[in-house]
């Protein structure tokens, strides 16, 4: 709140100071530009912090005088953070990644502590098995617009159909709320802006991109979510629980056992070909990454594995600068 006029006028401080007050003030000069303006910094030496003229605010430069050259004018310029791409550092870091036959992957990292990500491929892909974080988030939030809790029976559906993948209890709930129209519903609120159901009962063909996903683990992980504390904290919970047998995908890029994921996977019928899939947050040096990881086209359930753990790897190394060569999976066994 700024003080009144009044105020202000009794707090100036007196015009006559002592001489030996201006005499504490040192500046140093740090350098000149090619025209000739000098850069300066002020130190005061009576045990403040440095002394910026950078401030808009502060009392102007005196003009040159006819006498005065210009370049004895100081001033003091901002300096611009310089803009990293993180895409195309993440597109660099793609390169080491292989991508056999006729196989296609896309990526999206998020740095959950500087908020800054990136994005590699805009694909739409087969969610499979991933979907299900999407429809029990669904489900939690019209629990919540609706002011009720989850049933008994619903908890347990949940809990098989995260931590163990159970194929009937995804279909049990995603008839319960309300299937494609329910989920895309629910997405609109989340933000998801290219992602939408399956036909039917075909939740496994839900349509999504890499950075939908991404947007969907902020709604489970981040600060700003349209889901409550209680309805994230269930979330995650399941998410770290996975079955042994599933311990595979984002985790990879982990540095211990950090980590907390849904996997999907896929063959289809028609070629033959697997969609392999993994989202999740992962931890590397205490600091916490979201990484959805989208493949389509593998030739075997394993190599789609392989794919994504690479790919997930790379995506981390954008931001730890470690490097994304592969290593074997925790469990190369998946349902």
């Amino acid at each position: 709140m700024e003080s009144s006029r009044a105020d202000r006028h009794l707090s100036r401080p007196s015009r006559r100071r002592p001489l030996m007050y201006t005499a504490l003030a040192s500046v140093a000069v740090l350098g000149a530009t090619a025209a000739g303006t000098v850069y300066v910094k002020a130190q005061a030496h009576s045990g403040g912090s440095p002394v910026s003229s950078a401030s808009p605010s502060a009392s102007p430069s005196p003009s040159p005088s006819p006498s005065s050259p210009a370049s004895e004018v100081a001033s003091v310029e901002p300096v611009a953070q310089p803009t990293v791409d993180y895409d195309s550092l993440l597109a660099d870091a793609m390169d080491s990644v292989s991508v056999t036959g006729d196989a296609d992957v896309s990526v999206a990292v998020l740095d959950l502590d500087s908020g800054d990500s990136a994005t590699y491929g805009d694909d739409a892909f087969d969610t499979a098995s991933i979907v299900k974080v999407d429809i029990l988030a669904t489900l939690l939030l019209q629990h919540q617009k609706a002011g009720t809790q989850l049933t008994a029976q619903e908890k347990s559906y949940a809990t098989a159909m995260i931590e163990n993948s159970d194929n009937a209890s995804a279909t049990a709930l995603w008839n319960i709320i309300g299937e494609a129209d329910g989920l895309d519903a629910a997405n609109e609120t989340f933000g998801l802006t290219d992602t939408e159901g399956g036909d039917g009962a075909l939740w496994g063909l839900t349509q999504t991109t890499a950075a939908d996903q991404l947007t969907l683990l902020q709604q489970v992980f981040g600060d700003d979510s349209k889901l409550s504390e209680s309805s994230q904290s269930y979330l995650q919970e399941l998410m770290g629980q996975i079955a042994a047998g599933q311990h595979w995908g984002v985790s990879a890029a982990a540095d211990g056992s950090e980590w907390a994921l849904k996997n999907g996977w896929l063959p289809r019928s028609a070629t033959a070909l697997w969609d392999i899939n993994s989202i999740g947050r992962v931890t590397v040096d205490g600091h916490d990454y979201l990484v959805a990881v989208l493949s389509k086209g593998n030739s075997t359930q394993a190599k789609g594995i392989s794919l994504v753990e690479a790919a997930a790897k790379a995506a981390v190394s954008v931001f730890t600068g470690e490097s994304a060569s592969a290593s074997p999976s925790a469990s190369s066994a998946a349902r």
